[in-house]
């Protein structure tokens, strides 16, 4: 689904030259941003989407060259579509939040998540970073960058102040935001969130695009949702720990469609990530009988479904 302009029905008023490409959850919305001063992609999606994401911007610069692509973060479903962008556009500027730069630079897939992730991310290059603090140009308009850890350390969110147009990526969804990742490894983050929401709340954005689902504009709803669900987390760990250990599991089904219980739980058991949750989960129970609870949730909220002998997502 594609947003720009001005819609009629949600009142969004996205600025001058800027597109939405919404791409559910498996890739990571990516945000096309033309101007006469060049062109901008922000996130890239996942890589097994990237023909797509290729062909979605090529169809809508129209023979124009991508200038610039920026990634909020380096979670795969963000970047995944770097490599194929960079080879389609040899001129193309790709700048990266600071925090992981060396990591990309020496390109170690383990301490940028991947490997313990089980997910993949071909291989791309850096030309500078996203200093929080800063303006970027990007199109026509100045935005201005901000850290926004929570969710991921080194995230940023990007706010461009005339219009009040902020894209938040992770940090804030309509309906809440992405798992606290440095929680589950022992980090002391959940504050980190309740921050980033208090920079969002003062920015005060008149319209949010977030880096999974539709813009939207009610923030100050959006705002409460994220405050409760962060206030449950903190109360029940346990819930957060459990509600990451479901969004791998699905985020492997988005990506294979469907599998055996055998292959699930082969690539769960053979995800060093994975598998240190469901120690923390379930320590005293067989490996197999905690991923069937998992699944079992999983088909109940109806993410998934059994067909035959295969879980398929929904």
């Amino acid at each position: 689904m594609t947003h720009s302009g001005i819609d009629p029905v949600l009142s969004l008023a996205l600025p001058t030259g800027v597109t939405v490409l919404e791409r559910g959850w498996l890739s990571s919305n990516n945000i096309l941003i033309q101007g006469l001063t060049g062109t901008a992609l922000i996130d890239s999606g996942y890589c097994t989407h990237a023909p797509q994401t290729l062909a979605l911007v090529q169809a809508d610069l129209q023979g124009r060259p991508l200038d610039l692509l920026a990634n909020t973060h380096l979670h795969s479903d963000h970047c995944g579509g770097n490599a194929a962008l960079q080879a389609a556009y040899p001129l193309l500027r790709t700048l990266i939040p600071p925090g992981q730069a060396q990591q990309v630079r020496a390109w170690d897939p383990y301490a940028l998540s991947y490997t313990p992730t089980g997910q993949d991310c071909p291989r791309f290059k850096f030309d500078e970073v996203l200093q929080p603090g800063t303006d970027l140009r990007l199109g026509d308009a100045l935005w201005q960058v901000h850290a926004a850890p929570g969710h991921d350390p080194h995230s940023v969110i990007l706010f461009e102040p005339i219009s009040r147009c902020l894209i938040s990526a992770d940090a804030l969804w309509q309906r809440g935001f992405g798992v606290v990742f440095p929680e589950l490894d022992g980090a002391q983050a959940f504050d980190e969130v309740a921050a980033t929401l208090d920079v969002i709340e003062e920015l005060n954005p008149r319209t949010v695009i977030p880096g999974h689902g539709a813009p939207f504009v009610d923030v100050s709803l959006a705002l409460t949702v994220a405050r409760q669900r962060l206030t449950d987390f903190v109360a029940s760990p346990r819930k957060h720990i459990q509600y990451a250990a479901k969004v791998m599991l699905k985020f492997k089904l988005l990506q294979a469609q469907s599998m055996t219980r055998d292959a699930l739980l082969a690539w769960a058991h053979g995800t060093p990530y994975l598998a240190h949750l469901f120690e923390r989960l379930f320590a005293n129970r067989p490996f197999a009988q905690g991923l069937d609870v998992l699944v079992q949730e999983l088909v109940r909220s109806g993410a998934a479904r059994w067909q035959g002998s295969r879980l398929h997502n929904v």
